[in-house]
């Protein structure tokens, strides 16, 4: 049966370089594993990204971005990740699934985690992950990672103050207590190589 990862952090958590190691720990273990994130993932939801991410669109309505989410996990989910498991793949990775979208949307927006977290469940026909790995870190070290990698995309998540960062962190606690059985809360204030070894703990688990 495949195993449903999800990857969860705020900016600067590190979540690109955890994948690059995973790529590298299931290759070794002859697992089929199908990397992808969110949102985006297939033509549809990556032109549905552009528009949510575009730092040009701050007017953009909460319940807007919400429903836009939604609507790229749906297209994503039914177009990439369902067919794949369907085929047998051993594992999916996703980098970001519903929690983000209570806690960017429901918590930090205001709208209510409780309403993103039904709008989601009706989007993925209660499509959930069975492990989440939430990469904690302090959002002044995040901030100070995105703005040493010149190379990073910016978005304009990156360029909100840093109380919408401190909100997004404490809104994933929030969801940590609510979700114990799914949800593993991993140090990523620490080096990466230490971040790493916690996740393969958390995994080995699981599968």
């Amino acid at each position: 049966m495949t195993k449903i990862i999800s990857l969860e952090g705020g900016e600067g958590a590190g979540k690109t370089s955890v994948i690059e190691a995973l790529k590298q720990h299931f290759e070794a273990m002859n697992k089929s594993v199908l990397f992808t994130r969110e949102p985006g993932g297939v033509p549809i939801s990556e032109r549905i990204r552009a528009i949510i991410l575009d730092a040009q669109a701050q007017e953009m309505d909460h319940r807007t971005e919400a429903l836009l989410f939604a609507a790229a996990r749906r297209q994503h989910l039914v177009e990439k990740v369902l067919p794949a498991i369907k085929s047998g793949v051993d594992v999916v990775v996703f980098d970001r699934y519903v929690d983000s979208s209570m806690v960017y949307q429901g918590f930090v927006r205001g709208i209510g985690v409780d309403e993103v977290y039904d709008m989601n469940l009706f989007a993925t026909e209660g499509f959930l992950p069975d492990l989440t790995l939430y990469l904690d870190v302090d959002p002044q070290i995040g901030l100070q990672r995105i703005n040493s990698n010149p190379n990073r995309e910016i978005n304009k998540l990156d360029l909100e103050h840093e109380e919408f960062h401190e909100k997004v962190r404490e809104g994933y606690l929030a969801l940590l207590e609510r979700f114990p059985e799914r949800i593993r809360k991993v140090d990523a204030n620490q080096g990466i190589e230490f971040v790493i070894k916690d996740i393969l703990k958390e995994i080995e688990v699981l599968i």
